[in-house]
């Protein structure tokens, strides 16, 4: 067993994270370049530090977790949500039960609470939300973000959920943040909860294997109820949609059966 291997042995262990269902090569390649970067000559070594360093170990699961995100990421994608699906599911019922998965540092679903306030107001709307790291989930709790992170939101958005504060950065409104319910999930080991309308997993399953997006895909369908809808990021599309028991709703939105 190579260094890798074992580190990846160690980590499973210590963790539960299975980093065997993501794609080695990057994953190795992301990895060692942190390792290097932090002054380790192996992995072993680097695991007993560890093990030992929070800072070092919240570093490691956010270089693996790729924590990049943004709101209204690839603005006509949300405008489906706005204008195509929200409105379809309420014109049903009264309640949407939405879905954040791998959420990162809380913009998406943060988004998706901006959308919904559009046709609920806030004690209305519950969103989950769930990533497998804390420390990205104590950013996203915070709710603070560099204006960068704003790019895409219209300014009628900035101006009512927004607060600004100094060295470019904005604060979301506690109305928001009161609406999304956070939690630590590991998608992969833990089990889903079920009957949602609409579950968001952007730009995470790229990382995976292909058995291991096959398991996903799967229990995303599993987690929705018929004619609940599942949206991907932009390069996740899922060519065989049919073998997950779901119909294209649209580009990168599939729809279950």
């Amino acid at each position: 067993m190579d260094d890798f291997d074992l580190f990846m042995e160690n980590i499973y262990k210590y963790t539960n994270i299975d980093l065997k269902k993501y794609k080695r090569p990057q994953m190795q390649r992301r990895l060692t370049a942190l390792r290097d970067k932090q002054g380790f000559a192996d992995f072993k070594s680097y695991f007993e530090a560890l093990q030992k360093n929070q800072a070092l170990f919240h570093e490691f699961l956010d270089r693996m977790t790729i924590n990049v995100s943004e709101f209204f990421r690839n603005p006509n994608r949300w405008e489906v949500v706005e204008k195509r699906l929200v409105p379809e599911v309420l014109k049903k019922q009264k309640k949407i039960k939405v879905w954040s998965a791998a959420c990162s540092t809380g913009e998406e679903p943060y988004t998706l609470v901006m959308i919904l306030n559009q046709f609920l107001p806030f004690h209305e709307i519950k969103v989950l939300a769930s990533d497998i790291d804390e420390g990205a989930i104590a950013r996203a709790k915070k709710g603070v973000y560099h204006q960068r992170s704003l790019q895409f939101v219209p300014p009628a958005y900035v101006n009512k959920y927004f607060k600004p504060l100094d060295n470019q950065q904005y604060a979301v409104s506690d109305e928001v943040k009161k609406c999304v319910t956070f939690k630590k999930h590991n998608l992969l080991e833990e089990p889903f909860e079920n009957d949602f309308d609409l579950i968001i997993c952007r730009n995470v399953i790229i990382y995976f294997t292909e058995q291991a997006k096959d398991l996903l895909y799967m229990k995303f369908s599993n987690a929705l109820k018929p004619g609940g809808v599942l949206f991907v990021g932009s390069t996740e599309q899922i060519f065989n949609p049919q073998s997950f028991h779901f119909s294209t709703y649209d580009t990168f939105f599939y729809q279950r059966l």
